[in-house]
């Protein structure tokens, strides 16, 4: 009974002290996950020492790590990632090869680790990005729907995916003198589990998620989703691959029926609660005297990191096709080690292929990097802004739009620039075409450069607000720019340059948000259009027509709203 009350208390203190944790770090606007893994090094055995059973813990925190690879599995589907198939496959097959093949190589020169296979293994943990700090990030930016926001997101989808296959063949690391017997019998496996249990998610899962979900009883339908979880994790577990897999491949069976958002709902509340006692669990690992004792290679640790995983990513996503602003941004979003990093070194840890001491360093850098992320995504467009000005890199750039420019005579004039061939654009575009006007379209897309070469519509591939872009758009001689950047910062920074260069020029842009439209409109914007509330606009005119109002009526209440800016209809 003592043993009982004693795990009782154990969980209650884990689990107040991450909700402490997690708050303060929340305030301080970075990752909970930090807050998770400080109240661990505080509480644990090298703090406080509160905790009087740490492995009951890290039992519980196993199910938190089954519930958090099986939540990825199901927000990301595998028809979610033939969406945006190139950047992700290809892209992120190429970046997580040539991490672990540079990290290998130089790890085995330094001396950093015995032998190739560790080499090998330390590569895997830092080939990964964090998703859920970069994510967020994003999410905070608004940046989500802008072009290095889908890349970056694109390549954290199949970073998440390649986890799942990284943790079957981790296993047959463990055995050099056998090791290409021992990947080939891993891999076997794994795809012979892996082809199973798609054909039972097609077959089997959906009609009994289905009958499940008739009854509408909420506890048989969250026991069932759990159950499926963690069975099919145990399936994985005995046949020698891990419970993470099969959890992460549970995942993908749930994301293509009909239930999934229900499940993952259901799921969620599970999930966070467990992650918070395994990110807990590992703060218990840290030894802060070993981390003081190498705070200097730490931090250089970091900094060869970081610097390192930006110079392999940037070559990749421009050879794609993108822009050199897209693929710094991209760069400096991606080049810390992710959480899912903890999954991978922990089964490593037990399975021989990296030292405590080396394990508890790395636990220090992760931590250390997914803190600088937000910092790094920043200041990542006046990075690639003053890189982009350097001269070599500038007369490189230039040749590289240069190549990609369709017909653009020298002597265009009187054409409306449009800057973004996103949803917005694209309109904007076919409304000046059908009434005869010029145009010139600036896209940093190559996927939109290629519609609009195939259309024949003049562009300029690259970023729209950097100068060098601009000064090949003829400005002084247009008659009008539009902007319809997803970015509000990329927004903000093309009009002050295009004023700059044409302080006549007859501006309309795009807004995000309410604060937005005052300051676009001091910064010199003749017209600010704000997309929800031009769509609320249309709805209410619709309404009052269908209510017998007079269109002409109607007309002038809704151009009054614009003339004010909206004020009238701005919440306070």
């Amino acid at each position: 009974m003592a043993k009982v009350d004693n795990f009782i208390i154990d969980l209650t203190i884990v689990l107040s002290s991450s909700a402490v944790g997690g708050f303060i770090t929340n305030r301080l606007k970075q990752p909970v996950l930090l807050g998770y893994l400080f109240s661990g090094l505080i509480i644990g055995p090298f703090g406080l020492g509160l905790i009087s059973n740490v492995d009951d813990i890290k039992s519980l925190a196993e199910i938190g790590v089954a519930l958090l690879l099986f939540s990825l599995g199901v927000e990301f589907s595998l028809a979610e990632l033939r969406r945006v198939k190139d950047i992700a496959l290809q892209g992120s097959i190429l970046q997580i090869s040539l991490t672990i093949t540079i990290v290998a190589l130089f790890s085995l020169f330094l001396g950093w680790v015995e032998t190739p296979v560790q080499g090998i293994f330390l590569g895997a943990v830092l080939s990964l990005s964090s998703t859920a700090v970069v994510l967020k990030t994003l999410t905070e930016k608004g940046e989500i729907n802008t072009i290095h926001g889908q890349v970056m997101l694109a390549i954290l989808i199949a970073q998440d995916i390649a986890l799942g296959l990284m943790l079957a063949i981790l296993p047959a690391l463990n055995q050099p003198s056998n090791l290409t017997t021992a990947l080939l019998e891993a891999t076997l496996k794994a795809l012979i589990f892996f082809g199973s249990a798609f054909v039972v998610g097609y077959w089997l899962v959906p009609p009994v998620m289905k009958a499940v979900a008739q009854t509408e009883n909420s506890e048989l339908f969250i026991l069932t989703t759990i159950a499926l979880c963690l069975g099919v994790a145990l399936v994985t577990a005995s046949l020698g691959l891990s419970i993470e897999m099969g959890a992460f491949v549970a995942g993908l069976i749930i994301s293509e029926i009909d239930y999934s958002d229900q499940a993952l709902a259901k799921v969620i509340p599970l999930r966070d609660t467990f992650a918070s006692l395994f990110f807990a669990s590992i703060g218990m690992l840290i030894d802060p005297d070993i981390l003081l004792n190498n705070i200097t290679i730490i931090i250089g640790l970091v900094a060869l990191i970081m610097f390192g995983k930006a110079c392999i990513i940037f070559p990749i996503i421009w050879k794609f096709g993108y822009s050199f602003k897209t693929a710094i941004q991209a760069a400096l979003g991606l080049n810390q080690i992710g959480e899912f990093s903890f999954v991978l070194a922990l089964t490593g840890q037990r399975l021989g292929l990296i030292t405590l001491e080396k394990y508890l360093l790395l636990i220090g850098t992760t931590a250390i990097t997914l803190v600088l992320t937000p910092i790094g995504m920043r200041f990542a467009p006046e990075i690639a802004n003053k890189l982009a000005n350097i001269p070599v890199i500038n007369r490189y750039v230039s040749q590289q739009l240069q190549d990609k420019d369709i017909f653009l005579p020298d002597t265009i004039s009187d054409h409306v620039v449009i800057a973004g061939y996103g949803r917005v654009g694209q309109v904007i575009v076919k409304v000046l075409q059908n009434r005869n006007y010029p145009v010139l379209v600036i896209e940093n897309s190559e996927a939109a450069a290629k519609h609009l070469r195939q259309d024949k519509i003049p562009h300029i591939f690259g970023d729209a607000d950097a100068e060098l872009v601009l000064e090949k758009a003829h400005l002084t001689t247009a008659k009008a720019l539009a902007i319809a950047l997803p970015n509000p910062a990329s927004t903000r920074i093309l009009l002050k340059h295009a004023l700059e260069k044409a302080p006549d020029i007859a501006i309309v842009a795009r807004s995000h948000s309410n604060q937005e439209i005052d300051i676009l409109t001091k910064m010199g914007a003749k017209e600010v259009v704000q997309p929800e509330f031009e769509a609320a606009l249309e709805m209410g005119g619709q309404i009052l027509t269908t209510l017998g109002e007079a269109k002409p009526m109607v007309s002038n209440v809704l151009e009054a709203i614009r003339e004010d800016r909206y004020l009238s209809v701005r919440s306070q």
